[in-house]
């Protein structure tokens, strides 16, 4: 603490220096009048000053250097004026007096000897503002380093330039989502390609930060620069937390290569630039404060490999940004190619036709006064004079040789040499304050802190007015309910997911084996019926039946029937989760979250894959039920007669309904509905009564008829007049026998409610055979067993793999902002959204005002 007091003095002397010496070089520049006196009065007043300033030590002196150039100036301009007076604009004859030749001899001698004298005073001057600023630079340097430490012991606080950046963070995004336009001052760096554009921000900057190439376009995107100062020279993207150490050449290379894959990342596939901004801070010793934008280089004609519509995406950019009332537009031109052929300079003096926010900047002025062969041109330029354009200010730089290999401090040294021993600047073509980098920087840190004074506060008042506007909105609209932006809707649906899903534990064993029981006997029953009980009930015996049974039984248990059962209990899962989200959606549900459910519902289920390995247990269980013929008590013989003639009727009644569509409606519909057969249902009908004749003649037919019998039943139709076909006979045939099987089997079944006994003794001595029965009493045990053994990979296994995917289908949708814009959507949901972003930028704008004014 004691070491930072000797310190701080001697640091807040030099800081009101600073001010003073900035009020004289202002001063100089401006033309001020009280500089340019007659050569009396300032003799008077140099006599005096000059030991006031003496006192003053280092700082002194310089300040007595600024007036000696004033003064040599001054001088030049007089010998000057008094060079051309001595010698007549048009003289057609030569002048053959010799004193008068000898007099504009010395006069020009005079001249010279006093632009060399000027020109030292000058270049001394420099060197001494360097020296002072370069102790400046290193007093600051170790106050910061100190602070960093934490020797104060005080809770950081950003710094003016970091909550500024802020706020455009988040207007960038608040723009890129709801269309809007914020009008706050930001560096908007614009030029041709491969103008130098990139090359001139790294020296603002300090570093070389930037991907390179030779000629080919390298920036794909806007990228926003925050400059600001600190003791140690890092960058850092805001989305980060790693720091690049731009000491380092490692460093220097993995930033480079992150800010490319960055760009790359943010093009849209056949793209070639984006308008995506990546944001990027840069603090070090002696940086300037400011906020830049460096923008894709303005193009004339698009190359091979480029998107056919790149020229107007980079115009758009370019305009969109430079639209910005209150954005400074740096406009980088390149020196060292015929002026004629820029671009950008049409379109700044389009978007700032007076010039009021632009700063020119002319680059590789070394290539251009090696190339040009008449450097007055350079001087036009500087001057505003050669373009159709105006500008605040003109600045001529040097960005180095064109090496990317090349340092900052390499390049730094070799612009001040050209400047130095550069004709432009010696024959006061250029002044000394519009060339290099470092003067470029104060000026157009002083131009961005200059336009965000005089502009912030409006713009804060705009989103207070735009805050008021919405709240006002929310309140007449949605009254009753919280102001609960996309994520935090998301995190509330998500938590009903959860509870719904946890639901499906609380489902009983019952109600699961009940479901799946049924389900299953849906799903099979048919080829049961169809595959296995009709076949073998056409048999001559009771061994054959057996037989039949045992066999198409168990070619089923190894094929068909685990496959079945696995599906059943897939698709009770799926219908079971469904149904419980629908109750869900009863009990004061907020149909905001329809779609989201919907989707982590379907998502869920296309994930979740049911364990195969189950299959290979599951088919031996249901083989050894299968296997299983002893019924061991008259409930379950009463029961397989309950399950058997429940069936027998189902089926018996799905037969009666197709025959009933076969033959159309009978003689009471007819009358009494008004309905008439169709030609197809006459023949159907007279068809039927040949067959029912047929059947009531041969009560024991077999299940098809031979083609002598399809022949006689023909012969009889045809004999009254209905031609029939024989696959038709045939047809109606199959469904007649069948409702005659199915009206049989059923009679046998209410016999065999009685056969329990004789079943016990195996039907020995007895003409009741109930071997029907016990088949259906083996499906029946079948489908218990297994309805069970599914149950227990449900409620075990199953069920929570499904909620391990729905959690994981949450969060991998709680990842992705796109799709929670897609499923959580509506005005109540936009309105949120735009209220906390309103809000965020409200605070953070009357955060950075009040640190302004605590700077002032």
């Amino acid at each position: 603490m004691e070491e930072i007091a000797k310190l701080l003095p001697d640091f807040e002397k030099i800081g009101e220096n600073f001010t003073f010496l900035k009020s004289l070089l202002s001063s100089e520049t401006s033309g001020d009048p009280a500089l340019k006196a007659t050569d009396s009065t300032t003799g008077v007043a140099h006599d005096t000053s000059d030991k006031q300033y003496k006192k003053q030590g280092l700082l002194g002196e310089l300040i007595l250097i600024q007036q000696q150039i004033q003064r040599h100036e001054e001088e030049v301009r007089r010998a000057a004026a008094a060079n051309s007076a001595h010698s007549p604009p048009q003289d057609p004859a030569p002048n053959p007096n010799p004193s008068t030749h000898t007099r504009k001899s010395s006069d020009k001698e005079k001249v010279d000897q006093l632009q060399e004298e000027l020109l030292r005073t000058q270049l001394k001057y420099q060197r001494m503002l360097e020296r002072l600023e370069k102790e400046n630079k290193e007093l600051r340097k170790v106050v910061l380093q100190r602070d960093d430490k934490g020797i104060h012991q005080r809770k950081a606080k950003k710094s003016l330039i970091d909550l500024y950046s802020e706020v455009l963070d988040i207007l960038s995004d608040y723009d890129a989502n709801y269309n809007t336009q914020d009008h706050l001052p930001r560096v908007v760096v614009v030029g041709d390609q491969s103008a130098g554009k990139t090359s001139v921000l790294e020296m603002i900057a300090q570093a070389r930060i930037f991907p390179r190439g030779s000629g080919e376009m390298m920036t794909r995107s806007p990228v926003k620069v925050t400059l600001s100062e600190g003791p140690h020279h890092v960058a850092m993207f805001k989305d980060s937390g790693r720091e690049f150490d731009l000491t380092k050449e490692e460093d220097l290379a993995a930033l480079r290569h992150e800010i490319e894959l960055r760009m790359r990342k943010s093009v849209k596939e056949g793209q070639t630039v984006s308008s995506e901004t990546i944001s990027l801070s840069v603090k070090g010793p002696g940086i300037q404060r400011m906020v830049l934008v460096d923008l894709p280089g303005v193009i004339s004609t698009v190359t091979t490999g480029m998107a056919s519509d790149t020229k107007e995406t980079i115009f758009s950019i370019s305009k969109a940004y430079m639209q910005n009332p209150n954005a400074i537009i740096l406009c980088i031109q390149d020196g060292s190619v015929d002026a004629e052929r820029s671009i950008v300079t049409d379109l700044v003096s389009q978007m700032d036709p007076q010039g009021k926010r632009t700063i020119f900047v002319l680059t590789k002025v070394d290539l251009a006064e090696k190339n040009l062969a008449s450097p007055s041109r350079i001087q036009q330029i500087v001057e505003g004079k050669l373009f159709p354009m105006k500008a605040l200010g003109y600045f001529a730089v040097v960005t180095g040789k064109g090496s990317p290999g090349e340092s900052i401090d390499a390049i730094k040294d070799y612009e001040e040499d050209f400047f130095q021993n550069s004709r432009l600047l010696r024959d006061g073509m250029l002044k000394a304050h519009q060339v290099t980098t470092k003067n470029l920087s104060l000026a157009v840190s002083d131009c961005f802190w200059k336009m965000v004074r005089e502009s912030v506060e409006q713009q804060a008042d705009v989103f207070k007015a735009s805050r008021f506007n919405l709240e006002t909105e929310w309140k007449n609209n949605y009254p009753r309910l919280r102001e609960l932006d996309r994520n935090e809707l998301f995190e509330k649906a998500k938590n009903e997911i959860l509870d719904e899903v946890i639901s499906l534990s609380q489902v009983t064993p019952q109600l699961w084996e009940s479901i799946l029981q049924k389900k299953l006997w849906e799903r099979v029953s048919t080829h049961v019926i169809e595959n296995i009980y009709l076949p073998a009930a056409q048999t001559i015996d009771s061994g054959t039946f057996n037989t039949t049974v045992d066999i198409k039984l168990k070619q089923w248990t190894d094929k068909q029937l685990p496959h079945k059962a696995l599906e059943v209990a897939w698709e009770t899962l799926q219908e079971e989760f469904a149904r419980f989200m629908a109750e869900y959606k009863g009990k004061d549900q907020d149909d905001i979250f329809d779609k989201l459910k919907e989707a982590v519902k379907d998502e869920s289920i296309k994930r979740h894959k049911w364990n195969e390995r189950a299959m290979d247990s599951l088919r031996v269980i249901q083989h050894n039920a299968l296997e299983d013929r002893s019924i061991t008590d008259k409930p379950q013989w009463d029961a397989a007669i309950q399950f058997m003639e429940e069936t027998l009727q189902s089926r018996l009644k799905d037969t009666e309904s197709v025959i009933r569509d076969m033959v159309g409606p009978d003689w009471k519909q007819r009358w009494l509905n008004w309905m008439n057969r169709t030609p197809d249902q006459h023949i159907r009908n007279e068809t039927k009564n040949e067959l029912d004749r047929l059947l009531k003649l041969h009560d024991d037919h077999t299940a098809y008829l031979a083609n002598d019998e399809v022949t006689t039943v023909r012969k009889n139709l045809e004999g009254r007049g209905v031609e029939v076909d024989p696959v038709l006979i045939k047809d109606t045939w199959h469904q007649l026998y069948r409702r005659h099987f199915l009206q049989k089997a059923l009679t046998h079944c209410n016999l065999c409610k009685r056969g329990f006994y004789y079943y016990q003794r195996h039907f020995v001595d007895s003409e009741l055979e109930c071997n029907d029965v016990v088949l259906f009493w083996r499906i029946q045990r079948m489908l218990v067993i297994t309805a069970n053994t599914l149950r227990q990979q449900l409620t075990n296994t199953e069920v929570r793999r499904l909620e391990k995917n729905v959690k994981e289908v949450l969060d991998d949708f709680g990842e992705d902002m796109e799709k929670k814009t897609q499923l959580i959507t509506g005005r109540r949901v936009q309105l949120a959204e735009d209220l906390k972003k309103v809000r965020e930028i409200q605070e953070k704008l009357e955060a950075f005002i009040e640190a302004l004014h605590k700077e002032k």
